[in-house]
């Protein structure tokens, strides 16, 4: 492959410090590494760097921590950090968390590049304000790898899931169950849709998916209702479209799930095909009714798969600029206690545990014998 960008040597800055030369391909290819799991976004281009010998110092840099996703992406972080094979590699770990403001982020990753740190990984605060910490840890040879909040920048690897394609696999979970593109065509099905925070680009990214797929059904018609990723509220939103709509013949649901079926349940609506989220509640809801349909999973692990970059990139290893995970997703039919949800865990247990492709799954007992605290 041809390369492109700062080839060859190391630039020895000023202060005495190498930085790490970037090699940039003009698009990824199934020659990167690992591509099963380091999948390419569309379009995606690729980094490399010079490879560094390990043990690494590793930092991961979490924003807001009050919510079960964010708690359950520090525990995945952990855990990984935990198992033997990247124990090895690995001189030093750190964790915090500093909230919700861009410049307590921003300075806390400035401290890991001041203190030789060789990788950290962030959800980031801001898509925008991270220019400038990019360009002193170029300098400093420290590698970043931003995930799930990612960055309006092409200049690090980001690793994430396809919101469009997450949604995408809800909808046609939804089709499947009833019966096929071609047994409801012309059909006038009803599909409601219940929605994320308005004004995000994730929910944007996930509405446009649905409309696409729905769109393209001769005569189906899609009820909007914004359930802002939460339980309750979507249970209260839902409950009123079904008392002004009527009944539905399927649901896709961005996250907030359980509380989607327990309005249908409430309003003793018949059973429909759901496309919902990975709660353990949400497959232990689908389960108990038979509810068909899929639990398609934004996984927290993904902080996990972050760490696993950023070890590939100081390894040397040649990564899309841009990655997207598979979607970890089960349908109803498969639902089994103690594999694919679990009846003794909490309802809010994310079932994103992990990768497949990338590393086996996390257990419950390596998630939840981690603690979310900064060390």
């Amino acid at each position: 492959m041809t390369k492109t960008g700062l080839v060859g040597k190391a630039a020895q800055l000023a202060s005495g410090v190498v930085m790490s030369a970037l090699i940039a391909g003009t698009a990824a290819t199934a020659d990167t590494h690992r591509p099963e799991c380091f999948s390419p976004a569309p379009g995606s281009g690729t980094k490399q760097y010079e490879a560094k010998d390990g043990p690494y110092r590793l930092a991961f840099v979490n924003g807001f921590a009050g919510n079960d996703w964010r708690v359950q992406a520090i525990q995945s972080a952990k855990a990984w950090a935990a198992r033997p094979g990247n124990a090895g590699k690995i001189k030093e770990f750190k964790v915090v968390s500093v909230g919700n403001d861009a410049a307590a982020q921003i300075a806390a990753i400035d401290n890991f590049i001041a203190a030789g740190f060789d990788a950290v990984t962030f959800i980031a605060v801001n898509p925008t304000a991270f220019n400038a910490v990019i360009s002193r840890a170029e300098r400093a040879g420290t590698i970043l790898v931003p995930f799930d909040n990612i960055l309006d920048t092409d200049r690090v690897v980001q690793v994430n899931e396809s919101q469009t394609a997450l949604e995408s696999t809800k909808a046609e979970a939804v089709i499947d169950a009833l019966g096929g593109r071609d047994e409801i065509s012309g059909k006038g099905i009803k599909i409601l849709e219940v929605r994320g925070l308005p004004g995000n680009s994730t929910d944007r990214d996930r509405h446009l998916a649905v409309q696409d797929i729905f769109g393209k059904i001769d005569g189906a018609e899609i009820v909007e209702v914004v359930g802002n990723w939460d339980t309750g509220t979507s249970q209260k939103v839902v409950a009123d479209a079904l008392a002004t709509h009527g009944e539905f013949d399927g649901v896709v649901s961005q996250h907030g799930t359980a509380g989607t079926i327990n309005a249908l349940l409430a309003a003793d609506h018949p059973i429909i095909p759901i496309g919902g989220d990975g709660e353990n509640g949400v497959r232990m809801l689908m389960a108990e009714h038979g509810i068909p349909g899929v639990s398609a999973v934004y996984a927290p692990a993904m902080s996990a798969v972050a760490l696993e970059a950023a070890v590939a990139l100081l390894e040397g290893h040649e990564l899309p600029q841009s990655i997207h995970l598979p979607i970890p997703n089960d349908t109803t039919e498969n639902f089994v206690d103690g594999k694919t949800m679990f009846s003794d865990l909490p309802k809010t247990f994310n079932l994103g545990t992990g990768y497949p492709d990338c590393f086996p799954v996390f257990t419950p007992e390596e998630l939840l014998g981690q603690s979310p605290d900064n060390n």
